[in-house]
């Protein structure tokens, strides 16, 4: 990447890089730190891309179904925790109030989605009390969030065709 410079004649007298003659400067970019803060910037990244999702943690059960396109506007999510807390968007309410401040927010709103999260250990009758609410409330509209990679009917895992791999 550098060059060097010949020197001709003897005398013992060293060129520099000086005004008078000699090496021309060098003119071509130094790659190696652009590729350090690159990686330094990646490594960042990753570590703090899991830490943007928003929401209260919850055991969410896994299945094979593909993720619904992404929307332009952040979609309102109710959120049933293993403790029995229900949480709309990341606020803590009573299950008397999901549907009036949903109706309140959704008025403001494109999108009449809304999702439901649900932790995998609570009962389904309850999930099903909050779609049955949701739905008489006027959202027809209902999405259920789940992990990828789940069981399969056909016995396989995530792509795998019941190969048992």
């Amino acid at each position: 990447m550098g060059a060097s410079v010949a020197q001709r004649g003897g005398g013992g007298r060293r060129r520099g890089r000086g005004r008078r003659g000699g090496a021309q400067p060098m003119a071509e970019i130094n790659v190696t730190p652009f590729v350090d803060v690159m990686l330094c910037l990646l490594i960042i990244f990753m570590v703090a891309a899991p830490l943007m999702t928003v929401g209260v943690p919850i055991d969410l059960p896994d299945t094979s179904a593909e993720a619904l396109p992404s929307e332009q506007e952040e979609p309102l999510t109710v959120t049933l925790a293993a403790d029995g807390r229900v949480m709309l968007q990341t606020t803590e309410i009573a299950r008397d109030e999901i549907i009036p401040r949903l109706q309140a927010i959704a008025a403001e709103r494109d999108s009449p989605r809304i999702f439901v999260r649900a932790d995998g250990g609570i009962p389904y009758a309850e999930v099903m009390e909050v779609m049955g609410a949701l739905n008489a409330g006027g959202f027809r509209e209902i999405g259920l969030v789940t992990d990828a990679g789940g069981p399969r009917l056909d016995g396989g895992l995530d792509g795998t065709a019941g190969t048992g791999e």
